[in-house]
């Protein structure tokens, strides 16, 4: 009975019984807070992009990112709002509004929980990479499209969530371009490619969000701030409380809560993978849903959005020294205080420059390197990619993955026998 028990103990417990020294606190003190003055534009970033309020992101982010570090499978991974969820969240918003996605979230922290008890994150490193790849470059370029409006300054009341019609409407208003607002994006996303090849150990994002804040600020330039589109971000959080929720609502959501459900097991079990792989750490997958999933619950109840593992704020935790789940908990506890002290001037950011750190993180999440080789060698695992990417920009993500787990399945199915 205790062996059972004893498998869904998180990680920071076992860090804390096998003796936690003021040498780690220090490198994880150091790490966290640096992890959160980094996530602190892509908190507002993602929040915007996905369709909700900037300050949704911040909520995301502290609520999330520490309980998932407090009760999850792994050493080093941060959690909160990501790139990927972009697409699922803005498309759900436009669907069933902030009430519906507040209801998918609830359903898919569940889910993740019930994933994690039933031992489900051993078999979702079964799907085919090619399938993963695919899906994830089909999210960057999904992202990379939505921002185009804020990079060149178009004037738009509103963008349809679907590709092709959004495609449609940048033809009709391209005319509207501003020019500040384009030499604004293309500096911020030149800075941070600049300072990453240069100073990759910098917080390049943080910098060049500075920059483009104080030259907007000095030059009075005539464009869009976080302020002036969405109004003052609150310094406190909100009061908990439990989305109201309909039978017929919750079967009118059901379909984006499994989608939300997925790409959060998937992803967040992919951030541990590749945390794991650059600090020589082994997590523990199916408390990692159950603490993803219980995440989402805390986030949805402090008006947040979808969280999951994220990959590039993990990867810095451990460049930067981080070594327990006690950095992911302080870089959720910085967050916290910059969000007090400083959400006034986090206001004065020109959504330009938060477009320019966008495409930033679409290009790190297309792998276009891989993409690239893959299709230069025809094979099965290029059409897989390819079917997946096509159906994740045009169809919906679920679809594709579904469509692509089916293909592989296909792929390797035992041949019928002809003989006697």
């Amino acid at each position: 009975m205790y062996g059972k028990i004893a498998e869904y103990i998180p990680k920071s417990w076992r860090c804390w019984r096998e003796g936690y020294s003021k040498e780690l606190f220090f490198k994880d003190l150091m790490a966290g807070a640096s992890v959160g003055v980094i996530a602190l534009p892509l908190a507002l970033a993602f929040a915007i992009a996905s369709g909700v309020e900037p300050e949704k992101g911040l909520f995301t982010a502290i609520v999330a990112g520490f309980l998932i570090s407090l009760l999850g499978g792994s050493h080093v991974q941060v959690s909160g709002p990501t790139g990927a969820f972009v697409v699922i969240v803005y498309g759900t918003i436009q669907k069933h509004g902030y009430e519906g996605l507040a209801l998918a979230t609830l359903i898919a922290g569940g889910l993740l929980i019930a994933m994690g008890l039933l031992r489900c994150g051993k078999l979702l490193k079964y799907i085919p990479h090619a399938v993963i790849t695919g899906f994830t470059a089909g999210l960057a370029i999904v992202i990379a499209t939505s921002q185009l409006k804020d990079f060149f300054g178009w004037e738009a009341d509103k963008l349809p969530p679907t590709f092709i019609a959004k495609c449609k409407i940048y033809c009709q208003i391209a005319h509207t371009l501003n020019g500040w607002a384009l030499l604004l994006s293309a500096s911020t996303l030149g800075l941070i490619f600049l300072l990453r090849k240069t100073f990759p150990r910098w917080p390049g994002v943080m910098i060049a969000i500075l920059l483009a804040t104080l030259g907007s600020l000095l030059f009075e330039l005539p464009i869009e701030t976080i302020e002036s589109k969405f109004g003052a971000i609150p310094r406190v959080l909100p009061s908990p409380t439990i989305p109201v929720f309909s039978w017929e609502m919750v079967m009118h959501v059901w379909p984006d809560a499994i989608a939300i459900a997925l790409l959060g097991a998937i992803e967040s079990l992919l951030s541990a993978m590749v945390g794991d792989r650059l600090a020589g750490t082994q997590h523990h997958s199916n408390i990692e849903l159950i603490a993803q999933g219980i995440g989402n619950l805390g986030s949805v109840c402090f008006g947040g959005i979808p969280a999951t593992g994220a990959i590039a704020r993990t990867s810095a935790n451990i460049r930067l020294g981080g070594k327990t789940p006690m950095a992911g908990m302080i870089h959720a506890a910085t967050l916290l205080l910059l969000m007090l002290l400083l959400a006034p001037w986090a206001g004065k950011i020109p959504l330009a420059a938060l477009a320019g750190v966008l495409l930033f993180v679409a290009w790190n999440m297309s792998e276009a390197p891989q993409v690239i080789e893959t299709l230069q060698t025809p094979n099965w695992n290029a059409f897989l990619m390819l079917t997946t990417l096509i159906l994740t920009v045009l169809v919906g993500l679920i679809e594709a993955v579904f469509a692509g787990i089916f293909l592989s399945l296909l792929r390797f199915a035992p041949k019928p026998s002809h003989g006697v």
